[in-house]
């Protein structure tokens, strides 16, 4: 392939290359020279131009494939373009000739089509510059049209099309010519020419005025008949020829107008005209006399359907101003085109109209029109209904007789009944809370005028107006109570009419539906409501049999809905339904019998219309209410169910009685039996199976049915893949629901209200709009096929061998038509019932079960049908799936291929090439292994069938299956299939769009076969992937939409295999591209491939669609593209796509896109993106409904238009209007908006602190501009503003959550230019307003929930420091607190009572927070030294220095006056908590009425309430217990709920009344209950300030001296929370937790010594205290009784946590490598510290027998700490476990154990091993150069001075601590040695003298050398000299410690090291300042001794005059310099010199 990339073609490589390859070089080579043209320099082509024409032009003869002759006419085009045009008229003849010739061979007809390709882009690209040469061309091309066949006829016309857009209307003499020969080819028998006619004429009308004028009508017809008979690609086409034609015919082109005066056409001509295709088809004006009057045959579907899209195209061509105009106009037409009686002929044709008048509606109205207009159009709808209503009730209040014409009105205005409500329905529940101005408004009414419609006559009508209802109260979910009272009240009041009965009842039944998708719910009364109604329907249904039916029907009906609401409502109702369900069926056979002798026709209908409302009701409940569905009830169930059954085989007796009519009933009361035994499970009804599979087989096989109803769910049994074959991808078009009405089986498409009321309370199937069950016949069959695949795999082998027997019977007896329906339902079955064994996973039966199945199956794999074809080859893998022998496989796959290799005929090549692609599908790649060979060559030899191209796509679609399902198998046989398909993909004709898409399939399959290899770079591999980049290129340049979606996703899949040959830069501009295009699966497509690239490589992503927009924005040629990139890139793009995207999976993908390219890009292009979601956020409901275009600005000023040029005057014409972004973004857009915002402050948080730091965001924005979130503040909080004071309640919910990020991540960036102030004080007026709205009394409580949330985080971020401007936030608090006091919210009648809960617990919650807040406030203020503060009172605002100094229990007066109501209900509020946590089987002790804020029946929601808002409840319940002392001034404990704010509770510190004991029981045993079951087991999605809170509440509540009693009383209690907290560390990581954790195990320690520190002080010093204390006398401490023991536990597990090298066990294990200690980061090493001071208390909590017991463990555990954390810091401080573990070794020595006899040698036993611990730790080891030999010589030394009488004499452990000071004092770091110094000073200073003699003997000597060596090398630094200092200290306590008469020895000792200090009066002056430091110390110490020990200091100085000397040369120089001294001192002020090293902590 390389060898191709060349400027002229290497034509010796191509002579070597094999024949087949050949085109692909050549393509290949097209490529290259494709995209180097446009890029290389013009001299070098000028060069080599001729060269490259004469190859480019021989390429023409060589009969070059479809790609290729479009890049070849490509290239020559762009070669003449770029280069000289000498020659160009030269190839243009030549093509010409090529075109004249008479050849018709087959073999010259690619060369022919080459020539004509050239033609057309020569004329695209050059245009007016090839002269006048145009009409010869064109009239070569037009002859050759009419003796051409079909491929050139489409050829010829896409050649024309493109001549006509090059020239423009220079053309003109020609266009008549062109339209002449064109239109008749519009009803050519090709599809494929039918469309290029389209296109063709599309480009004609731009310039030729008479296609709009004259022609008009003529086109019309023309689009009409070409519609007949058309396919989908047609349709598309031919609806946008006449849409467009109509628009331009209405709003011309000003150029064109210009040029010739026309006139033009009125909208009412225009409308008529379409109109005439909706109502009468293609039979034009002429022909329709006759018919007419014959009441001729209604129109065929496919003109209807196209014409619809038609007035979509006519509509978005004008632009969404012009509908706004025009609506009423437009409107009213639409709506009469479904009253016309043409259009409504059948029932079924009725709704086939309906369905597309709605899509006109929905797709124009949804689409195009703003909020704002879309309001308004709604007005307009709503007075057309009540216009329409009027109408019907004048004919139905005209009681005389004269009102048949108006009875005809009636049925017709159903149906715009229908249409209208239904878009009003739709409309409002897309604006959601935002059509709120459309519901308010009194002038509209629009809730009057749809309840009025509920009267209407017909039934279609009343639905829809209910379903127009549910639409409604969704959106908008206050409406929804209100609507049930209103209904209630109205089929109270109405009971006598029976429109009244049905319609409110429909609607009370839609509204129940409705209620899922409110979160907020109703109130649990309007269940009861409903019930009672129901009741009384049905009780009162016998009274009047005028209204019998009706009121049966809505009593069941109501009950149907009522299951909806979901268990925890019906479960009140349950019995009693139970008894109507009983009721409603005879109860034996005998009652049975009886009936059937009774009753008349009436009664019959009544009774089963009665018995399926039953049925259906207890469907409702067994898909709503599984939790119900106990054996009990399924039991209770089946009665009346079998009763039903053995009812059903009567039913055929009775309706030959009673006549036909009743048949309708029947077939309900089946359906409804079905649908419930579908769901119930197949043991309950087993005994019934025989007579049911009797009823289900009669049901499908049509045994009693004379029409030939075909099933619905064949599509959807099949596989989705094999859409390609069934053509069903129609499903995935925009146009889905009228392409619907198309498909071949019954009714299809055919969905209507009316056809099962039940469904308008069911949940809505996915992905649709409006419920569409079809019509009963069909459904009933459905069901039957559903329930057969239930039942199936429960049946005995026996009676399968007998249906499938029978099967085989039912379809030979059938013949023609009736055979087909037969068949394809039997097959339904049978594949229902295969798929039935595969999910049971159970087997098909024996053989002759086997083979009747296969008999089946095969006899259908060669039916003419295709759907058929596609159904046996499914059921044939499955049946192989089922059964899964490898001969029974074997054997089917041997059928087909010998059938293959003989069959000749389309129809058994196509069925038996899939049976292969399904065998492997199911059987996978394993079990058909051995069949692959065979299968891969017989298919790859079908795929090159040219004769056929039915075979070739059904051998390609089961090839790609085969590769799909082999996997890696495949490998050996991707080279030939890939040549293959590349092969096809040249040759096959473009027009034959399925095999592409196959070929797309297989591409796909054998790139995924390949996989990762893909990115080698072996010869092989490299092969494969270029060929899969051609393979691409040719899908890419295809013209179906389909085919360039497969390419899209076989490059997406290239991309994830080898991401480096995908060339992003050429594939974003085409994904780019095709985001505006019409097609939604290619949309789909690039959105999907967009998501996948923007996760790796977002930044280049956008940059390749920014350039893009830049070419299109410089280029001439930008009609080609028609693209909406603007500056916003294609993020902004993506955004517009969301407003006009409805389609769920390319929502969600756009959202992902969006989501990837934030997370990579925000951070870097952070104003660019917050400027699009600040964009989209103001875009609020206010803007005008539709952007306007650059179109019609004025009409008026037309002169000053036809200046304009023609290309740029009417660009709101064509198809590219769509990409404009035409309307302002809608909610749902803007709510995504509001979440980017919160996560691009996430993404800045994770990204850089800077982003929070105004001053360092300023200082780097001067240096280098960076661009940081603080900086954007301002703008962060007006989008969160606007969001949250949208009428869009989602949306306020976002911009609500974005305001308390912004607060929690704000809160604390100070202002610089104000210190002691932060940034967002100025804000504070913008939150107040944001917050205000959400506690106004209509709001949504979830709302104002979320706003008490936002006002907690404000008031507690400590923004605000003036009391005043909190209150405004705080009296929102306040006031909803009072709102919870007295006991009703506002929303309380609207929604359920969770939601009231919800809220209630909201502003409790809120409280807590702030209280929280508040007392750690306090707290801190009360831990600093009290200031003076410069103020009096509080008020005096003008005092400038208080206005902003908060007094430090400034927020606590906040709370102060509300905390005795507040801490009434917190505490109830933790009660509710308490007791709804309690496991399931304690639901008895529940109270039956509630808690203080839930009610039972709403239970289940509300712990979801409570599970949020309980933690901060606990915590501040446990700061109002500690300051009060648990309580003691609500003396009135419960005395009654209403707050008590007499003067009954006094406020202060004196506490009147003491709790009582009870009192304070219960709420310990409340506070700890609530905290250890949460503590037990946290769920993992619990937040951890949960955890947190729970942690802190335990231990402040711990600190008041009652809960320590309560805990240190019941030991057992405080076990089981060291227990749990245990646990909890188990499985909860963050440092915050453990060390909160440690602190509430330290205070339970605490209460227990308390405890038992009272319990020693009552017995008195009488007994012996050993028993006192755990362990009694034995010392055993028993596991789950012992807190000793659970305690040790708990910080073991820290210790081995965090220093894992204490663990013994990791040490042996053999893999263990010794850890060198790291210094632990400071939260681990608080941890670590707090752990052992605790551990260091625990012995102190056992008896001193207990104390043995733990004492070595405690003791090894801190010698380790001490030995694994005492690492030298550079500072040389002490780290704090080292500290902690000093002092836990202090506190043991000391303890009072020491002095008990009773464990006296254990004790000495203990400390001695301690120590020798220690030392050996302390050993000088290489392995630890840093170890910190200070802190293990404190600990010794720890040891020596606290524990001397157990180690006095021990020589080991003396030699041992000798050696180590000695190792210190020999240290090189003079800190070790000061600090060695030190600690020896105070061992030799020890009171007991047998323990410091022998230090003093053995170190003293070394010291004083170390002293005297100090005169030869001075200390440099002051650290050595504070060493030399420390030392002689040392020395000067031992002469002051000698006995008098050895005194002159030793200080002979010190004096002469001091003197040698001194330096002679030459050398101080020069001398450094440490050495001058040294010398005055030496004298000041000498002058200090003298005097002390004058004798003694005589005699040694006397015996050296050297020193005398020295020392008086000293003093003399001291005093002279002193003298100098004094004397400048007094010029100078004088300057405390502070010392200037301090010592750290000491542990002495």
């Amino acid at each position: 392939m390389e060898l191709a990339h060349s400027l002229l073609l290497n034509e010796d490589a191509l002579a070597q290359i094999t024949e087949a390859k050949r085109p692909v070089f050549i393509f290949e080579w097209l490529r290259f020279l494709d995209k180097v043209l446009v890029a290389a320099n013009k001299v070098d082509v000028k060069e080599k131009q001729k060269k490259l024409v004469e190859q480019l032009t021989g390429l023409i003869s060589s009969a070059p494939g479809p790609p290729t002759r479009k890049l070849l006419a490509k290239n020559l085009a762009t070669l003449y373009s770029i280069g000289d045009t000498f020659t160009v008229f030269q190839t243009l003849d030549k093509c010409n000739e090529i075109i004249k010739s008479k050849d018709d061979t087959p073999t010259y007809l690619p060369t022919k089509l080459a020539a004509v390709a050239c033609v057309g882009a020569f004329y695209e690209k050059m245009g007016r510059m090839l002269g006048s040469s145009f009409p010869d061309t064109i009239n070569n091309l037009l002859k050759a049209l009419k003796s051409a066949e079909s491929q050139g006829r489409g050829e010829i016309l896409l050649s024309l099309q493109k001549v006509l857009s090059g020239l423009g209307g220079a053309a003109a003499s020609c266009h008549r010519d062109i339209y002449k020969n064109a239109r008749s080819l519009l009803t050519d028998r090709s599809m494929a020419v039918r469309c290029a006619v389209a296109k063709c004429l599309l480009e004609l009308q731009n310039e030729a005025v008479f296609m709009w004028t004259t022609e008009l009508e003529n086109v019309a017809t023309l689009c009409f008949k070409s519609l007949e008979g058309s396919n989908y690609g047609v349709r598309v086409a031919v609806a946008r020829l006449l849409g467009t034609v109509m628009a331009t015919a209405l709003m011309p082109k000003q150029a064109a107008v210009m040029r010739q005066n026309v006139k033009r056409a009125t909208l009412d001509e225009v409308l008529e005209l379409m109109a005439t295709g909706f109502l009468r088809g293609g039979s034009g004006f002429l022909k329709s006399g006759g018919e007419m009057l014959k009441g001729g045959a209604s129109v065929s579907r496919e003109v209807r359907v196209g014409v619809t899209q038609a007035y979509v195209v006519f509509v978005t061509t004008l632009g969404g101003q012009w509908l706004e105009r025009n609506f009423a106009t437009f409107l009213s037409h639409v709506l009469d085109l479904v009253s016309h009686p043409r259009a409504t002929q059948t029932h079924v044709e009725a709704v086939y109209s309906r369905r597309c008048v709605s899509f006109m509606l929905r797709a124009t109205l949804g689409g195009l029109l703003g909020e704002k207009a879309q309001i308004a159009a709604g007005k307009e709808i709503c007075q057309a209904i009540s216009k329409q209503m009027r109408a019907v009730e004048a004919v139905v209040n005209d009681m005389s007789g004269e009102n048949k014409a108006g009875a005809a009105d009636v049925s017709a205005s159903q149906h715009v009944m229908v249409c209208a409500l239904k878009e009003l329905g739709s409309l409002v529940q897309s604006l959601s809370a935002t059509a709120s101005p459309l519901i308010q408004e009194p002038s509209i009414g629009l809730l009057e005028t749809v309840t009025s419609v509920l009267l209407h006559p017909s039934m279609a009508a009343r639905l829809a107006a209910a379903w127009c209802l549910r639409c409604v109260a969704v959106a908008l979910p206050y409406q929804l109570s209100p609507l049930l009272d209103r209904c209630a009240e109205r089929i109270n009041n109405l009971k006598s009419s029976p429109e009244a009965v049905s319609g409110y009842s429909f609607a009370m039944a839609a509204l129940l539906g409705g209620v899922h998708q409110c979160p907020l719910g109703i109130p649990h009364s309007k269940g009861k409501l409903v019930v009672s109604i129901a009741e009384d329907l049905l009780r009162t249904a016998a009274q009047n049999s005028r209204l019998s039916l009706q009121r049966t029907q809505a009593g069941w009906l109501l009950l149907g809905a009522l299951m909806t609401l979901g268990s925890s409502l019906v479960r009140y109702h349950l019995p009693k339904m139970l008894l109507l369900w009983r009721n409603v069926f005879p109860r034996s056979q005998k009652e049975l019998e009886a009936e059937k002798a009774r009753g008349d026709s009436f009664t019959w209908q009544v009774t089963l219309e009665g018995r399926a409302g039953a049925l259906c009701a207890m469907r409702s409940f067994v898909a709503h209410c599984p939790e119900l569905l106990t054996e009990d009830v399924i039991r209770r169930l089946m009665t009346p169910i079998e009763c039903a059954m053995t009812m059903m085989s009567q039913v055929p007796a009775i309706i030959k009685v009673h006549g036909a009519h009743l048949k309708a009933s029947a077939a309900m009361v089946r359906l409804r039996l079905y649908d419930i035994l579908a769901l119930l499970p197949p043991k309950t009804y087993e005994g019934s199976f025989n007579a049911l599979l009797r009823e289900l087989v009669a049901e499908f096989t049509l045994t009693d049915n004379s029409a030939n109803t075909t099933t619905s769910l064949l599509r959807s049994l099949c596989h989705y893949d094999d859409s390609v074959l069934m053509g069903s991808w129609l499903q995935e078009t925009d146009h889905k629901c009228i392409e619907d009405q198309l498909q071949p089986n019954s009714a299809s498409g055919s969905g209507a209200l009316e056809h099962d009321p039940s469904s308008i309370y069911l949940r809505v199937p996915v992905g649709e709009a409006i419920p569409g069950p079809l019509p009963l016949g069909v459904s009933v069959i459905d069901a039957s096929v559903a329930l057969f695949g239930v039942v199936f795999p429960h049946v005995s082998f026996k009676h399968r061998l007998q249906m499938l027997d029978h099967f085989a019977e039912c379809i030979k007896q059938a013949k023609g038509v009736r055979q087909q329906a037969v068949q394809l339902n039997i097959f339904t079955a049978v594949l229902s019932a295969l798929k039935g064994l595969a999910e049971n996973k159970s087997t098909l039966g024996p053989e002759e079960v086997r083979k009747s199945a296969l008999a089946l199956v095969m006899g259908a794999l060669d039916n003419p049908n295709p759907i058929l074809r596609c159904a046996a080859g499914e059921a044939l893998g499955r049946m192989a799936q089922v059964v899964g022998e490898a001969t029974f496989i074997g054997r089917m796959a041997q059928t087909s291929f010998d059938k293959l290799k003989s069959a000749r005929d389309v129809v058994s090549r196509t069925g038996h090439s899939l049976a292969l692609g399904c065998l492997h599908r199911y059987v996978g790649g394993i079990g058909s292994g051995q069949h692959l060979k065979t299968s891969v060559s017989i298919l790859l030899a079908l795929a090159q069938d040219g004769s056929s191209h039915e075979v070739q796509t059904w051998a390609l679609h089961s090839l790609a299956l085969i590769v799909d399902s082999s996997g890696p198998m495949y490998r050996g046989y991707v080279e030939p299939t890939l040549s293959l398909v590349l092969t096809l993909l040249l040759t096959v004709p473009p027009s034959h769009t399925e095999v592409h898409q196959c070929l797309g399939r297989c591409l796909g399959a054998l790139i995924t076969t390949v996989g990762p290899e893909l990115q080698g770079n072996g010869a092989t591999i490299s092969t494969i992937r270029s060929s899969c980049l051609v393979g691409c290129a040719i899908m890419q340049d295809h013209s179906d939409s389909l085919v360039q979606a497969a390419a899209i996703s076989c490059l997406q899949q290239l991309h994830m295999f080898a991401p480096r040959h995908v060339n992003l830069s050429s594939l974003v501009p085409c994904l780019c591209v095709h985001l505006c295009s019409s097609h939604l699966l290619l949309r789909r497509a690039a959105v999907a491939c967009l998501r996948q690239l923007a996760q790796r490589e977002a930044a280049e992503v956008c940059e390749y669609a920014m350039s893009l927009a830049k070419k299109a924005g410089d280029g001439k040629d930008n009609s080609a593209i028609n693209l909406n990139i603007t500056e916003t890139g294609l993020e902004g793009v993506l955004f517009g796509m969301l407003d006009r995207e409805t389609d769920r999976k390319l929502c969600s993908d756009i959202h992902d896109t969006l989501g990837h390219m934030l997370s990579s890009l925000a951070v870097e292009k952070l104003s660019h993106w917050l400027k699009l979601c600040k964009d989209v956020l103001a875009a609020t409901t206010d803007v005008g409904g539709a952007v306007t275009f650059e179109v019609e600005k004025d009409e008026e000023d037309s002169e000053k238009k036809d200046e304009m040029d023609d290309d740029t005057m009417f660009t709101g014409l064509g198809d590219d209007d769509k990409s404009k972004p035409s309307v302002a973004p809608r909610w749902v857009t803007r709510v995504f908006a509001a979440d980017c915002l919160c996560r691009i402050i996430l993404l800045c948080e994770n990204a850089n602190k800077a982003h929070f730091d105004l001053a360092t965001a300023r200082s780097a924005q001067a240096k280098k501009p960076k661009d940081l979130l603080v900086l954007h503040l301002s703008d962060l909080i007006r989008m969160a503003f606007m969001a949250a004071t949208d009428h869009s309640n989602q949306l306020r919910m976002a911009g609500l959550q974005a305001l308390e990020d912004i607060i929690k991540k704000f809160a604390s960036v100070p202002e610089p230019e104000f210190p002691g102030h932060v940034i967002l004080e100025q804000y504070q007026a913008n939150v107040g307003a944001a917050l205000r709205p959400a506690f106004s009394p209509d709001t949504p409580s979830d709302i104002t929930a979320k706003a008490c949330q936002v006002c907690s985080t404000w008031i507690g971020s400590g923004v605000v420091s003036d009391l005043n401007d909190l209150r405004r936030v705080h009296n929102l608090l306040v006031s909803s607190l009072d709102k919870v006091q007295s006991g009703r919210s506002s929303s309380s009648q609207l929604y359920s009572e969770s939601a009231t809960t919800m809220e209630k617990l909201a502003v409790l919650k809120a409280w807590a927070e702030v209280y929280v807040v508040a007392m750690k406030i306090k707290k801190e203020a009360e831990a600093k030294p009290a200031k003076p503060v410069g103020r009096g009172d509080e008020d005096e605002e003008e005092d400038d220095l208080g206005a902003d100094v908060l007094p430090p229990d400034s927020l606590i007066t906040l709370v102060q006056p509300e905390l005795p109501s507040l801490s009434r209900l917190w505490l109830a509020m933790l009660r509710d908590y308490a007791l709804l946590t309690l496991p399931a089987e304690f639901s008895s002790q529940l109270p039956p009425d509630g808690g203080a804020f839930y009610t039972p029946e709403t239970i289940d929601t509300a712990r979801l309430h409570y599970r949020s808002s309980w933690a901060p409840v606990l915590h501040a319940v446990a700061l109002w217990l500690n300051i009060t002392g648990f309580g003691a001034h609500d003396n009135q404990e419960d005395v009654s709920s209403t707050p008590s704010k007499g003067p009954g509770a006094p406020q202060g510190g004196s506490s009147v009344s003491k709790p009582s004991e009870e009192s304070v029981k219960d709420r310990m045993h409340l506070m700890l209950g609530v905290s250890i079951e949460f503590l037990c087991f946290p769920r993992p999605e619990e937040p951890i300030e949960h955890v947190m809170s729970c942690l802190q509440a335990l231990s402040t509540l711990l600190e008041t001296p009652s809960a320590k009693m309560h805990m240190a009383e019941d030991q057992l209690l405080a076990v089981e929370l060291l227990n749990v907290l245990h646990r909890l560390l188990l499985t909860r990581d963050p440092p915050g937790v453990q060390l909160q954790v440690t602190a509430v195990v330290q205070e339970i320690i605490r209460a227990a010594q308390d405890h038992l520190q009272q319990r020693r002080d009552t017995r008195g010093e009488k007994d012996s205290p050993t028993s006192l204390g755990e362990g009694g006398d034995t010392g055993e401490l028993l596991p789950g009784k012992s807190l000793v023991y659970a305690a040790m536990e708990l910080l073991v597990f820290i210790l081995v946590r965090h220093l894992p090298q204490l663990n013994s066990r990791v040490k042996e294990s053999p893999s263990h490598a010794p850890l060198r200690p790291q210094r632990l980061p400071d939260e681990s090493a608080r941890l670590v510290a707090n752990t052992v001071s605790i551990l260091a208390e625990l012995p102190s909590l056992c008896s001193p027998a207990g104390a043995t017991t733990i004492l070595p463990t405690v003791l090894f555990l801190i010698t380790g700490v001490l030995k694994e954390t005492a690492i030298k810091a550079a500072d040389n401080s002490v780290p704090v476990p080292v500290a902690a573990a000093l002092q836990g070794i202090k506190t043991i020595i000391t303890s009072p154990l020491a002095r008990q006899e009773s464990i006296q040698n254990q004790w000495t036993t203990l400390v001695r091993s301690s120590l020798a611990s220690v030392l050996e730790y302390s050993q000088p080891d290489e392995s630890r150069p840093d170890m910190d030999e200070v802190s293990m010589l404190t600990a010794i030394t720890l040891f020596l001075l606290s524990a001397s009488s157990e180690l006095v004499g021990v020589i080991v452990l003396q030699n041992g601590c000798m050696d180590r000071f000695r190792n210190a004092l020999n240290s090189s770091d003079p800190w070790v040695q000061a600090r060695c110094y030190q600690l020896l000073l105070s061992v030799f200073q020890h009171s007991n003298r047998a323990l410091s003699t022998p230090y003093i003997h053995a170190l003293a000597p070394l010291m004083v050398e170390k002293l005297k060596a100090v005169e030869r090398s001075r200390p440099g630094t002051a650290a050595e000299l504070q060493a030399v200092q420390e030392g002689i200290r040392v020395l000067e306590n031992l002469v002051g410690m000698g006995e008098e008469k050895n005194r002159v020895q030793l200080l002979a000792l010190l004096v002469p090291t001091l003197i040698s200090y001194l330096l002679d009066e030459n050398a101080i002056s020069s001398a450094p300042p440490v050495s001058k430091n040294l010398h005055d110390f030496a004298l000041q110490n000498l002058m200090r001794i003298g005097p002390l020990y004058p004798a003694a200091f005589k005699t040694v100085i006397g015996a050296a005059p050297e020193l005398k000397t020295r020392l008086e040369s000293a003093i003399r120089a001291n005093q002279a310099s002193n003298k100098a001294k004094a004397a400048a001192r007094q010029n100078q002020p004088t300057v405390q010199a502070a010392p200037t090293i301090k010592l750290k902590t000491s542990f002495f």
